[in-house]
């Protein structure tokens, strides 16, 4: 057994190789030198590269596309064994059966390609197995092992490929580039097709019927299932084309073919999936619509069943309305108009069968059916005869209301005429009533007849009106217009002979209840006005002497409100009798009148003479008179007693006012301070100025009395105001001079207060400033003693100035003391004070 050699070192086999050793060593020292100057191009970004990273290079691109092999580097990459395989078959493909090794038999692979290098290519074995299949095979001793590959193939080789390099590359050049020209034309025509395939199934226009959608979804079905999977196979192949045209400049080591914009596999992939998307929807709508189709035929047969049946029933009911068999007499009609509406209920309960035939010929014209003009004809030929019939319908009935409204028109005129010869037999009485109760009930009741009468004779207008349409009317006519006019010319007499009856009877109860009414008014304006007087007598009558004290005991006006009570009460009295004039004066004229006419009323030999209407008259102006001057007397005293009672009542106001006036006056409070005593003195002066507002009224109650009471005499009321009058007067004497004296004295309270505040404000200066003088100390510095002489300059203008205060103080208090003020000791103690200081 071998020993194993230390690793990251070659081992030598046998001693007859030393020397071969030795020289293998020293070649690949030069080798190592030769690897620095290794360079290789790459195809993608013509980058050079150089040393290790060349070596690799070479390595990757002379085993590219062997299975299992990846050279990412130096160690790891070649503990399998099958790079160095992959080395010696790519340029001696004849010493290596690359087929048969396994990744798995890393040992045998390895010994195979190091005993291939020796045998055949003369390299000297440099590693074992053992060297290179473990975890961390040494990298320099790979490295060196290869380089001798590198330089063996590369002298095999340098001047083969050096002959047939360029004969190759053209040959492999034009094969390629015709296989492109291929590509590009094979894959411009199936683009062109499938785009031109899209625009045509992408079109939704279908035929608009059955069979032509059906011919329309066979061409698809033939579609794909004939022309489309040869396309699939065309499109299968230009991929294959791709692969093969990549395969050999990948084999060449040249660049990848990039096909032209639109042209690429990616390209046909997207728009062979549009193009199925647009089968998927073609198909789609195919079928909606093959359903859509198959669904408006089965209409179209329900429409073609509908319109036969419904043309059957409108002929046999056409034929039904053409006949007219209504009658002569009013129930006949009215059972033909029975059976009318019978027929009429039975084509309404129709309408809507008539309606669906129109509802699926609409379905089937929205819908866009194919023979929509046949169908289109056929529903207007229904609706055609269904507005026929409705016509026939509407026609009938229209006859069949003229027959029955005119024979109703004639049973009414049957009515009419039995009612008015009733009511001529009640307007016959003769009966006109004794009394104004009587008379009255006979006319509201003849005013109800009258009512029926106009009423009715409304009525009776408007069933002639309504006769005589029929008779003007044009084409069809229920009745010969000679039997309407006949009824209606008789109609109309009798309602005229009612109606000259009607007003020969009110005309005759009017006269009647109009004697009547005049005599009761006559009557009872003399019985209220008798009514009056006395109460106005027993209110207040006798002479206007004393007024006050004739309203006070005989009318009830002891004070004001009570006369104006009483005022108000007459106001109402006057208003009465302003309505009873009017109404009296009235009815005096109309007594006049019947007077004047001096006849008889009431029908045959029942009359009612006018004796005694104009003693009755004459009384009742008599009464009148009499009662309107006791009216003026009552009213004349009741107005001078309120104006008395208002002078008393203003008077106590008055009186109130100037006890409250001298109570104010009179106070004793004169302040506790100057303000206090401003504040009282602007009230006591608003309170003088209040007073001497109240001079002239005060002056003026004699002349006032006076003119009141001069039509009254000396009555009591009027003494007891005079004597309120001079209490009146006495007492604002009083307030006068009470005020004066309070005037005065708030004036010395307000001097007073002054003056003890300039004294106080006088002794706080002086005091200050002996406390300053106490305190003041001699200054050290010059600028202190002109500040303090400053000072004393301030000091003595401000002495002037308070001497001039204290003054005025002394002058106020000579002339308080002078005055004899109640304070005047203390005044003149808080002088001395002052002065002291």
């Amino acid at each position: 057994m071998k020993p194993r050699p230390t690793r990251g070192r070659m081992r030598i086999h046998s001693l007859e190789n030393v020397d071969k050793a030795l020289q293998f060593l020293k070649e690949q020292r030069v080798h190592l030198e030769n690897i620095q100057v290794i360079k290789i191009e790459t195809e993608d970004n013509r980058e050079t590269r150089s040393a290790k990273d060349a070596l690799l290079l070479w390595c990757q691109m002379k085993t590219a596309g062997y299975p299992e092999v990846n050279i990412q580097n130096f160690t790891t990459s070649w503990r399998d064994g099958l790079a160095f395989n992959a080395l010696i078959h790519r340029h001696r493909p004849d010493l290596v059966d690359f087929s048969k090794l396994t990744k798995s038999n890393a040992n045998y692979n390895l010994q195979r390609a190091f005993r291939t290098a020796e045998q055949h290519l003369g390299l000297a074995r440099l590693l074992d197995p053992e060297d290179v299949n473990m975890e961390a095979p040494d990298e320099k001793s790979i490295i060196t092992y290869v380089v001798s590959f590198y330089h063996y193939f590369s002298k095999m080789k340098a001047l083969a490929v050096e002959g047939k390099r360029i004969g190759k590359v053209l040959d492999q050049v034009l094969e390629v580039g015709k296989i492109i020209e291929r590509y590009e034309e094979l894959a411009a025509e199936l683009l062109a097709w499938i785009h031109r395939t899209v625009g045509l199934i992408s079109n939704q226009k279908f035929a608009n019927s059955l069979s032509g959608v059906q011919q329309q979804l066979q061409a698809f079905t033939a579609y794909c299932t004939l022309e489309k999977p040869v396309k699939f196979q065309e499109k299968g192949n230009l991929e294959v084309l791709l692969f093969s045209i990549q395969s050999k400049l990948r084999a060449c080591n040249r660049r990848l073919f990039v096909p032209r914009e639109g042209c690429g596999i990616w390209d046909i992939d997207k728009a062979w999936g549009e193009l199925e998307k647009a089968e998927h929807e073609r198909e789609a709508a195919l079928r909606a619509e093959l359903i859509r189709q198959e669904k408006l035929e089965l209409l179209a047969q329900r429409f073609d069943h509908k319109v036969a049946m419904r043309e059957s029933w409108l002929n046999e009911n056409q034929r039904l309305v053409s006949q007219d068999n209504f009658g002569y007499e009013l129930p006949a009609v009215e059972a033909a108009m029975k059976k009318h509406e019978a027929i009429e209920a039975d084509i309404a309960a129709y309408e809507e069968r008539v309606q669906g035939v129109a509802e699926l010929a609409q379905a089937l014209a929205a819908e866009g059916y194919y023979d929509i003009r046949r169908v289109a004809a056929q529903r207007d030929s229904v609706l055609r005869q269904w507005a026929l019939l409705t016509g026939l319908v509407g026609a009938r009935r229209t006859r069949l209301e003229q027959n029955l409204a005119l024979q109703k028109v004639f049973q009414e005129m049957v009515y009419m005429v039995d009612w008015m010869e009733e009511m001529q037999a009640q307007l016959l009485s003769p009966e006109c009533g004794q009394h104004l109760v009587e008379a009255d009930d006979l006319l509201q009741k003849h005013g109800l007849l009258e009512g029926d009468i106009v009423a009715q004779s409304e009525r009776v207008e408007a069933l002639n009106a309504a006769a005589l349409r029929f008779s003007q009317l044009q084409g069809y006519q229920p009745c010969d217009p000679q039997v309407i006019c006949n009824r209606v010319n008789h109609v109309h007499g009798c309602l005229a002979e009612l109606q000259e009856q009607a007003a020969r009877r009110r005309a005759e109860l009017e006269a009647s209840r109009s004697l009547w009414a005049l005599l009761q008014e006559l009557e009872e304006a003399e019985s209220w006005a008798r009514d009056k007087e006395r109460l106005l007598e027993a209110a207040g009558g006798g002479s206007a002497a004393g007024a006050a004290g004739a309203a006070g005991t005989a009318g009830g006006a002891h004070d004001l409100s009570s006369t104006a009570r009483l005022l108000a009460q007459h106001k109402i009295l006057q208003g009465e009798l302003g309505g009873r004039r009017a109404l009296l004066q009235q009815a005096l004229r109309c007594g006049e009148e019947l007077v004047a006419a001096g006849g008889a009323v009431g029908p045959g030999a029942e009359t009612v003479q006018l004796v005694g209407l104009a003693e009755r008259a004459a009384s009742a102006r008599r009464r009148w008179q009499r009662l309107e001057e006791a009216a003026a007397r009552r009213e004349r005293r009741l107005q001078e007693a309120r104006a008395l009672h208002q002078f008393g009542a203003d008077l106590d106001g008055l009186l109130d006012w100037l006890r409250d006036a001298y109570r104010l006056a009179a106070a004793g409070d004169f302040g506790h301070d100057e303000a206090s005593s401003r504040r009282l003195a602007r009230q006591h002066r608003a309170l003088t100025g209040e007073v001497e507002a109240h001079r002239g009224p005060v002056s003026g109650l004699r002349r006032q009395l006076a003119t009141l009471g001069g039509a009254s005499g000396a009555g009591p009321l009027v003494v007891a105001l005079q004597v309120r009058v001079v209490e009146a007067e006495q007492l604002f004497a009083e307030v006068t001079e009470v005020a004066a004296l309070r005037r005065q004295w708030l004036r010395d309270a307000l001097a007073v207060y002054r003056m003890f505040g300039e004294v106080h404000a006088c002794e706080l200066w002086i005091g200050e400033k002996e406390q300053w003088l106490l305190s003041m100390r001699v200054p050290d510095s010059l600028d202190d003693v002109e500040v303090v002489q400053h000072r004393f300059e301030s000091l003595d203008q401000e002495m002037n100035s308070l001497m001039g205060r204290v003054l005025d103080v002394n002058h106020t208090v000579q002339e308080l003391v002078e005055g004899g003020h109640p304070s005047s000791d203390e005044v003149r103690s808080c002088q001395d004070h002052l002065n002291s200081r």
